[in-house]
C-alpha cells in the first residue's frame, strides 16, 4: 500500500516537490545564519549549523538524483534555494547579532545630537576635524545592531545633512552601551514592586 502511494502522481508531482522546497528552504536559510556566525567568530554554533544544513541538502538532492525525470523536482529544488536566501536574510536581519560602527560626520554644530545619544546611554567618541568645506564633527560609536534603526533616526532627526557610515565590527571589548531591558528583567521588576 506504501509503494502505491509513493508511485501516485499526487506524491511524485505535488508531495516530493513540496518536501524538496521546503528542505532548500531551511538548509538554505540554515547556511545564510552559519556565514553570518563565522563572521561573527561563533566557533561552536557555527559548526553545529553546518552539521544541520548538509545533513538537509543530501536529503534534497538524493530526492532529486532518485527523480532525475521530474521536472518540478528541479524547479522545486531552484524554487527552495532562492527562497531559502530570502528567508535566512530576513531572519538573520530580526536576531541583529553583533555590533556596528557607526561614523558621523557633520558640518553643523553636533552638540545636540550627542547630548541627546548620551543621554540614552550611548558611549560617544566625538573629534573636531576639518573636512573640504570647513570645520566638521567626527562622532565615532559602537552600537549594537538592534539599535541601528535608531541610531539613523536621531542622527536625521538632529543632523538631516549628516554623513554617516556603518559597518560590521567583528569583536568589540568593553564600552559603553544602552542597558537592555530583557523579558526576564521586566518581569523580575514587575515581581518586586508587588
Amino acid at each position: 500500500m506504501e509503494t502505491i502511494f509513493f508511485d501516485t502522481n499526487l506524491f511524485t508531482f505535488v508531495i516530493l516537490p513540496l518536501l524538496i522546497f521546503i528542505a532548500r528552504i531551511m538548509d538554505v536559510t540554515i547556511g545564510t545564519l552559519r556565514i553570518v556566525f563565522i563572521a561573527k567568530g561563533h566557533k561552536i554554533i557555527a559548526p553545529l549549523l553546518g552539521f544541520f544544513e548538509v545533513l538537509i541538502w543530501i536529503f534534497a538532492v538524493g530526492k532529486i538524483m532518485q527523480n532525475l525525470d521530474n521536472p518540478v523536482c528541479y524547479l522545486s529544488y531552484a524554487g527552495g534555494f532562492a527562497m531559502g536566501n530570502y528567508v535566512g536574510l530576513k531572519l538573520e536581519e530580526k536576531l541583529a547579532i553583533g555590533f556596528e560602527v557607526v561614523r558621523i560626520i557633520t558640518q553643523k554644530g553636533a552638540d545636540e545630537l550627542i547630548n541627546v545619544l548620551q543621554s540614552e546611554g550611548y558611549g560617544i567618541t566625538s573629534v573636531k576635524a576639518r573636512g573640504k568645506s570647513g570645520t566638521v564633527h567626527l562622532i565615532f560609536m559602537i552600537i549594537r545592531r538592534s539599535h541601528i534603526k535608531d541610531i539613523i533616526a536621531r542622527i536625521q532627526s538632529y543632523n538631516p545633512n549628516a554623513f554617516y557610515t556603518i559597518e560590521d565590527a567583528r569583536m568589540v571589548h568593553s564600552g559603553v552601551f544602552p542597558v537592555q531591558v530583557t523579558k526576564t528583567s521586566k518581569y523580575r521588576r514587575w515581581r518586586r514592586g508587588k
